[in-house]
């Protein structure tokens, strides 16, 4: 028995140093923490229940039969994050660069079913050099196992995805599948094909970083939804993030003990809409005075920064805020801000998080890129998400809600359960010159001094439609508020919509216009 218990115990030890102390020193070197080094970091104190410690590889061709580690380059089990269950799976880049093997799709997978069967979130730190060659076609089908599970779970459980390393061909779609990618700066990497690749079938020479660093997908792909300048400032993201989410869609998001005065004016907001429509102002300043204070978290911020979308907390209840941002573009919507907006607003919808929405925008965003680049089919994504969703939903439309924007931002007929308007809110068809020109040619045409007469026509449009009275005359606007008084309305309007129940028809699933 007694040494059956030290069998175990060295098999254990073994386990805990990976590749060995000479790959953890070169790990360091590389400015990286080892996979249990993340764990501990991540996982409260005592609370990390590992699976799977002892599995090791079968493979005995290309030199693998020397290479046989417990773990197989791969952390799995389940722990908690102040005190919420989760499941945690961490690549271990020491053991054969943390190659991804039919080992470790095995452990992993274990790990999502019982997550998803649990109902409790899956976390994945990622951190490896892809598939496992050696193991050929065994290593692409083990993709293919973790890609059916990630499919299978999105919506039901949170999924969460940090890259502190190079994650590179197929093993980038894990992450693409999941709710959220958080990439540590400094260290993480995503690509399809590699630097060399793409030197050798193009002829352009680009870094790694150039083309996968954190910079890149958190600016321009929009594969980032959040960067953080280091692996330990990542792990704590994770744990930001999870304290917006449920454990998983039948769960209400957790509440936190309320630390901002519900009824609280900001006489701010009355002045912060500049008079003159042509003037920017930042919707980053009308969200954080109507938010409890210091709750916003901000996702994907580097990404179609025309648009504003992230977690926030009214009276310490967790709410998404989806936002134009005028400083940017003038708040217009085009081909990426679409899809930014109708994801953020789905991901709300799937974990049961009321959607607040700010609304300041002209229209989409014209030109012949977007056009051709199909602003159509993106644009209906909004209409698609927020006509979708059945969570509570409230709107304020801060200035203009012009045209198609208007209807797509979260209007009446998207089954809006409130709709206020600010005094200065602008609600028309489009954009009063445009409109002069339409519905006066006729006069225009037979006008001495035409440019005079246009400016008349100008004035009388926005007198009559640049102005949210007409909307609340017809029932589109339920209520105009002061702009001080819209974070007290905006928590007793949730108060309300709080036991919101709706459905919709019932079908196998939609198709949203991807």
């Amino acid at each position: 028995m007694e040494s059956r218990l030290e069998r175990l115990r060295a098999l254990r030890e073994e386990a805990r140093l990976g590749g060995g102390v000479e790959r953890i020193a070169q790990q360091h070197r590389r400015g990286k923490l080892t996979a249990r080094e993340r764990l501990a970091l991540l996982i409260d104190p005592g609370s990390f229940q590992e699976l799977g410690a002892l599995a090791r590889h079968s493979m005995s061709d290309f030199g693998l039969a020397e290479e046989r580690y417990p773990g197989d380059g791969v952390v799995t089990g389940f722990g908690k994050i102040h005190g919420r269950r989760v499941a945690v799976f961490a690549q271990d880049f020491t053991v054969l660069g943390g190659s991804f093997s039919e080992v470790q799709a095995q452990k992993i997978t274990r790990l999502q079913d019982l997550a998803l069967e649990s109902g409790i979130p899956v976390i994945g730190l990622n951190d490896s050099g892809g598939a496992r060659i050696q193991e050929g076609v065994r290593s692409l089908a083990a993709y293919g196992e973790v890609f059916l599970r990630n499919v299978l779970s999105s919506g039901v459980i949170p999924q969460i995805s940090v890259i502190l390393g190079p994650c590179a061909g197929g093993a980038v779609y894990s992450p693409a599948l999941t709710d959220f990618v958080i990439m540590a700066r400094d260290t993480g990497s995503m690509f399809l094909t590699g630097p060399e690749v793409i030197r050798a079938v193009t002829g352009r020479a680009v870094t790694a970083w150039e083309l996968g660093g954190a910079e890149a997908h958190h600016r321009r792909s929009g594969v980032a939804h959040l960067v953080a300048p280091d692996e330990r400032a990542a792990l704590e993201q994770v744990k930001l993030l999870l304290s917006y989410l449920p454990q998983n869609n039948t769960e209400d998001p957790p509440q936190l003990a309320p630390f901002d005065p519900p009824d609280r004016m900001e006489p701010a907001l009355d002045t912060l809409v500049p008079e003159d429509e042509r003037v920017a102002y930042d919707m980053q300043r009308v969200i954080d005075l109507i938010v409890d204070e210091g709750s916003f978290l901000a996702i994907q911020p580097e990404y179609a920064p025309n648009a504003i979308v992230g977690f926030a907390r009214l009276e310490g209840y967790a709410v998404g805020v989806v936002a134009n941002q005028p400083a940017v573009l003038a708040g217009a919507l085009d081909i990426d801000s679409s899809d930014k907006i109708a994801r953020f607003v789905r991901i709300c919808d799937a974990y049961n998080l009321p959607v607040v929405t700010l609304v300041d925008t002209p229209g989409y965003l014209p030109g012949v890129e977007q056009e051709h680049g199909g602003v159509i089919r993106h644009g209906a994504k909004i209409i698609y998400a927020y006509a979708g969703a059945t969570v509570p939903k409230i709107a304020v439309v801060v200035r203009k809600a012009i045209g198609g924007a208007y209807v797509a931002m979260s209007s009446k007929q998207m089954r809006c359960d409130l709709n206020f308007a600010w005094p200065t809110a602008q609600i028309a068809v489009m954009g009063a010159e445009g409109a002069a020109r339409i519905l006066w040619r006729d006069e225009l045409r037979r006008a001495e001094d035409p440019a005079a007469r246009e400016q008349e026509f100008i004035a009388a449009y926005r007198e009559r439609f640049f102005n949210p009275y007409h909307a609340a005359d017809l029932g589109q606007i339920d209520e105009i508020i002061e702009p001080h008084e819209t974070r007290p309305r905006l928590i007793r309007a949730l108060e309300i919509l709080r036991t919101k129940v709706q459905a919709n028809p019932p079908r196998k699933h939609g198709l949203i216009p991807l």
